[in-house]
């Protein structure tokens, strides 16, 4: 399957920590168990409280665009991808997450704040061996 942008980008390093946000094809938030909150990136011990009961939460993969730049010169292989956008996207049933990553299938001059989106992933071989990497990406509704 052709990637959406191009098999020059480089891929995640998986660890225990991110591998339910870049494998699970849903978008899965970090939640601490002892005060609900959520935590995104996803780290050894809640922020808020310090606990260290931590769990992941399937989210819905929707949300809303708070912030958008548009990428117009190439960074080492991807000369062929530009011009691309980037999302700061807050998820509906996470509060206080923002996730950023790459919109798909829309031109990027038509990528505006405040459009809703949702999440699409992108499947990507793992360079370790494991089973394919799904890469979240956003979609505008």
């Amino acid at each position: 399957m052709a990637r959406h942008l191009g098999d020059q980008w480089v891929l995640p390093a998986i660890d225990d920590l991110n591998r339910a946000w870049f494998t699970s094809g849903q978008i899965s938030v970090q939640v601490c168990e002892d005060c609900d909150a959520f935590l995104h990136p996803p780290d050894e011990i809640c922020s808020e409280c310090q606990g260290s009961h931590l769990s992941f939460r399937a989210c819905s993969g929707s949300g809303r665009i708070e912030s958008v730049v548009v990428v117009h010169h190439a960074i080492g292989g991807l000369a062929n991808s530009v011009p691309y956008a980037i999302a700061l996207v807050s998820l509906d049933d996470a509060p206080g997450v923002n996730a950023i990553g790459n919109v798909v299938n829309r031109e990027p001059a038509e990528v505006k704040i405040g459009q809703r989106v949702n999440a699409v992933f992108e499947e990507a071989p793992d360079a370790d061996g494991g089973p394919p990497l799904l890469i979240p990406q956003w979609e505008v509704v």
